[in-house]
C-alpha cells in the first residue's frame, strides 16, 4: 500500500512538474504564437463594439471598413517597439486610407500600469505624427482579447470580402528602418489592392505584451 501511495504521489507530481513546465513555455512562447489569436481566413470580431476616438467621438470597426479592405493595428504610446514603428505605421496607414483601405489603431493596454497609454497622449500622437485615421480606446480590453492580440503593435489585414488575409508585424527590422530587408505588412496591402496572392501571410507580431484591462475605465 505504501509502495502504491507513493507511484501515485510520484505520478502526480510528475504531473503537476508537466503542467508547470507548459505553463511557463506558453507565457515565454515567441510573440504572435500566443493560443486563441484569430486565423487566417476569419472575419474580425467584436467588428459594431464602439470605442472612443482620439476625436472624442465613438467608432466601431465596422465603421472603419474600407472598401477594398480593413487594416487593425493594435498599438500604444510607451511601448519603445510600438514607438520605433509608430512613423511607418502611420506612413502605411495613411497611404492605405487613399488607396481604399480602412484603417484603424487600438489602444487597449490599460494606463493604470503605464501613464503614458493614457487618453490625452493618444490624442498628442496622433495629431504629431499626422495620423490620418482613427486611433481609438478599447476600454475592457475585450477587442484585444477577442483577437487574441497579445502585442504591440500586431497587426490584422482583412480583404474586401472582411476576411483575416495578414496578421503579424510591421516588417523585419523596428528599431533600424534603414536596414528593413521585407515590408511583411506594405507588401501583404500591396498585394491584396493588387488582387495577388500574400505569399507571407502570418509573422511572428514582436512587441511589449498588451496590459490587458481587468475593468472598463
Amino acid at each position: 500500500m505504501k509502495t502504491a501511495k507513493m507511484k501515485v504521489l510520484a505520478a502526480t507530481g510528475a504531473l503537476v512538474a508537466t503542467a508547470s513546465i507548459a505553463a511557463l513555455a506558453a507565457s515565454q512562447s515567441e510573440p504572435g504564437e500566443a493560443p486563441g489569436a484569430l486565423a487566417l481566413g476569419k472575419t474580425a470580431p467584436l467588428a459594431e463594439t464602439k470605442m472612443k476616438n482620439v476625436d472624442g467621438k465613438e467608432i466601431s470597426i465596422t465603421q472603419a471598413k474600407g472598401a477594398k479592405g480593413t487594416l487593425i493595428v493594435f498599438t500604444c504610446n510607451h511601448c519603445p517597439w510600438a514607438k520605433a514603428w509608430h512613423a511607418r505605421i502611420v506612413s502605411l496607414g495613411n497611404k492605405s486610407v487613399k488607396r481604399g483601405i480602412g484603417v484603424i489603431a487600438i489602444n487597449s493596454n490599460d494606463p493604470a500600469a503605464y501613464p503614458e497609454d493614457d487618453f490625452a497622449t493618444m490624442q498628442s500622437n496622433a495629431k504629431k505624427s499626422k495620423m490620418g485615421f482613427p486611433y481609438a480606446v478599447d476600454g475592457t480590453s475585450d477587442v484585444a482579447r477577442a483577437f487574441g492580440a497579445t502585442r504591440t503593435p500586431e497587426a490584422f489585414l482583412f480583404d474586401a470580402k472582411g476576411l483575416l488575409v495578414y496578421h503579424g508585424a510591421i516588417d523585419d527590422n523596428a528599431h533600424q528602418p534603414d536596414q528593413v530587408k521585407v515590408h511583411y505588412l506594405e507588401e501583404a496591402v500591396n498585394a491584396l489592392l493588387d488582387g495577388k496572392e500574400i505569399t507571407l501571410a502570418e509573422t511572428k507580431a514582436l512587441g511589449c505584451g498588451i496590459k490587458l484591462r481587468t475593468s472598463k475605465t
